[in-house]
């Protein structure tokens, strides 16, 4: 996929040049198609780009991190348009990112799924101590997921302050007690422990029969390792590695590229 991107000069001018976009076509064509919905639904059939750059623009921008004004420039557009295209196409992703209920539907008892939680980085000033994460040391918002037993993620949570444990966040997504009530084994890392439920954590600091505990330990990260591959797809789209927008709107982007990690353009 090849679009217009933009290196500034030492005079502060943009200039454009082609570059690649490591994203299928057919996402592309997808996204367009529910940009195209969205127009008809605004009866808004006329834009300066088409649904198809408008979806390139979009995808330029969360997978390589451009500001608004390098993608509008590169597309022939200004940073406020490239903005309004990008909030628009986030929006209407975000809209098809499934919750919480429809990410469980069919599991039960005798099926097993990987919690686990990252810290999406923010810039933010020594001033913001509810987004400071002492465990990370730095600035962000934290994001629970459940992932299939193969790493597929299978629902991203919205986001909380960095400073927030992951057994709180966990607690008050309700993801322990959406478990529980279904009897879905958890498997997650030792931040978790003391959840109770249906939450297997690793054993630690048990000094008789050390041999069984650290056999389960091996056993159990083995089973919940692919749950790294969530958070790997997820900031694969690098506007994920240190955003600048609002905190108000990681959510909404985590939830759009969710949507793009898990939709069916094949068809």
């Amino acid at each position: 996929m090849v679009f217009s991107r933009i290196t500034p000069t030492p005079e502060a001018s943009l200039v454009p040049y082609s570059a690649s976009l490591d994203v299928p076509y057919e996402l592309v064509e997808h996204v367009s198609w529910l940009i195209y919905a969205r127009r008809r639904e605004l009866n808004s059939p006329w834009r300066k780009l088409g649904c198809f750059k408008q979806a390139l623009l979009t995808l330029a921008h969360l997978r390589k991190n451009e500001t608004f004004a390098q993608v509008g420039a590169g597309f022939g557009v200004s940073e406020a348009t490239a903005w309004r295209y990008v909030d628009e196409t986030i929006e209407v992703l975000a809209a098809w990112a499934p919750g919480q209920h429809e990410a469980l539907v069919g599991l039960g008892e005798g099926d097993f799924v990987i919690v686990d939680g990252t810290l999406i980085p923010t810039d933010r000033t020594a001033a913001d101590e509810p987004y400071y994460s002492q465990k990370h040391k730095q600035h962000g918002m934290n994001v629970q997921v459940i992932a299939a037993p193969d790493g597929t993620p299978l629902w991203f949570s919205r986001v909380a302050p960095g400073r927030t444990h992951d057994l709180t966040a966990a607690r008050a997504h309700g993801i322990l007690q959406a478990c529980l009530t279904r009897q879905i084994l958890v498997l997650a890392d030792r931040a978790y422990q003391g959840a109770g439920a249906t939450v297997r954590t690793p054993y630690y600091h048990h000094h008789e029969h050390p041999d069984r505990y650290q056999q389960f330990n091996r056993g159990h990260a083995r089973l919940r390792a692919p749950g790294e591959r969530a958070f790997a797809q997820l900031k694969s789209w690098r506007l994920l590695r240190r955003t600048r927008c609002l905190t108000r709107r990681i959510g909404t982007v985590v939830q759009a590229i969710h949507t793009l990690l898990t939709c069916d353009y094949s068809g």
